[in-house]
């Protein structure tokens, strides 16, 4: 049996941009079946960890630059696959590239660093925005909390957000370009830096980049070999 764990990019447009991060597990699950491909299982490991998304987003926000990488039984060339689920992802989910990588790298979620984000909205004035993003980028400190359910988390925003500015688009939108940290544990919702920033709920956030910091495999194995040494 030959497991090959594939890398997809893809399109997250508006038709989907209301699935929760389960629901679009659930999709790509579905459309591996449809597709007649086989997702790997193996013994001591969730199934989860077979199928991961590099980084949830919040719902409303489409992104032209979304990675998911899932482990596959023999699945042949990695084109030939991608053209399979092509035919087979909902409407919303747009297939854009694929790549093989090797299946004992490090997960794809601890690899993603940062991502930016385009918020678009009209109507509003470009001198208070700016203003509004230098107050933000200068302060030291900004407590937020996010509310989930019942839950609250209070947390620091401000280490969160690596950088903003101000540009337009041809139509005549104001633009918004944040860089926001996407780490593990450390990670930086659009949704919220819009809010804080004053953007009415109408802004139409996408993500537009999302950075690995991919390790080379003889630099994992180089640390891997250190670990077992210790």
């Amino acid at each position: 049996m030959n497991i090959q764990r594939l890398r997809f990019r893809y399109a997250l447009e508006a038709d989907a941009s209301h699935l929760s991060q389960r629901e679009l597990v659930t999709a790509w699950h579905e459309a591996c079946a449809m597709a007649g491909l086989t997702i790997a299982a193996q013994e001591g490991r969730r199934q989860s960890s077979l199928l991961a998304i590099a980084a949830s987003l919040p719902r409303g926000v489409t992104s032209g630059c979304e990675v998911i990488d899932i482990s596959l039984v023999d699945a042949g060339p990695p084109e030939l696959a991608l053209a399979r689920l092509a035919r087979q992802l909902p409407p919303g989910i747009r297939s854009l590239s694929v790549e093989e990588v090797g299946s004992n790298s490090p997960s794809l979620q601890s690899q993603v660093r940062w991502a930016e984000y385009q918020a678009c909205v009209n109507g509003v004035e470009a001198e208070p925005l700016r203003h509004a993003i230098s107050s933000m980028l200068g302060a030291t400190t900004l407590p937020s909390e996010y509310r989930r359910e019942k839950k609250v988390r209070e947390y620091d925003l401000r280490p969160l957000v690596l950088d903003m500015r101000l540009t337009s688009h041809a139509n005549g939108d104001t633009v918004v370009v944040m860089r926001l940290r996407a780490e593990p544990e450390r990670t930086a919702r659009a949704d919220q830096v819009a809010a804080a920033l004053g953007l009415p709920p109408t802004a139409q956030i996408r993500r537009t980049q999302l950075v690995l910091e991919e390790v080379a495999p003889i630099l994992t194995a180089y640390r891997r070999a250190g670990q077992g040494a210790e």
